[in-house]
């Protein structure tokens, strides 16, 4: 039996946890992760690229990177999930968006990493700023709380793109 919580003038009906929803989320938005980390090249141990390129200020040290990255993509399946679960009949606009984003994600260490298209790679990082973005304000719509856990992934990529350019200017 299902509750109903009033949202201005909506009501919404409080759908319970479904972990297997909530498992494929996570399995998805990781599994790209890291395909994604895969084709940069750092499934097998090529951060020394990284480590080779002149660092702008701010840079942090390549260990860090799997650390972070693992919890974004925890935040955003989490999120994505949040959205799916509020309301079924407007979620599919938000969703596309998410799994645009993700796609877009995943190429990205593919043309900064693995081809070295850096001046390219900061255009593509722009590229998923703005999908990141439209995400996010579908999210909102569906779920204040997928949108807020979107916010460190999108300041990371904000952060993202200032280390993007820089390294460009730095190594060009």
């Amino acid at each position: 039996m299902s509750t109903s919580v009033a949202i201005g003038r909506r009501t919404a009906a409080k759908k319970p946890f479904q972990l297997g929803v909530y498992a494929g989320f996570l399995i998805f938005t990781l599994g790209l992760g890291f395909v994604g980390a895969w084709l940069g090249g750092f499934i097998g141990g090529s951060a020394a690229l990284y480590n080779s390129l002149v660092q702008p200020p701010l840079a942090p040290p390549a260990v860090l990177f799997p650390i972070i990255w693992p919890i974004l993509y925890i935040l955003m399946a989490t999120a994505a999930y949040l959205a799916w679960a509020a309301n079924p009949t407007e979620r599919s606009p938000a969703l596309r968006w998410y799994v645009v984003q993700l796609v877009i994600n995943m190429l990205w260490p593919l043309f900064f990493f693995r081809l070295g298209w850096f001046l390219f790679a900061f255009f593509w990082l722009l590229l998923l700023i703005a999908a990141v973005s439209l995400t996010m304000v579908g999210f909102r719509y569906l779920s204040k709380a997928a949108y807020w856990l979107m916010v460190p992934y999108l300041l990371w990529l904000l952060f993202a793109a200032y280390l993007n350019l820089a390294t460009y200017l730095l190594n060009r």
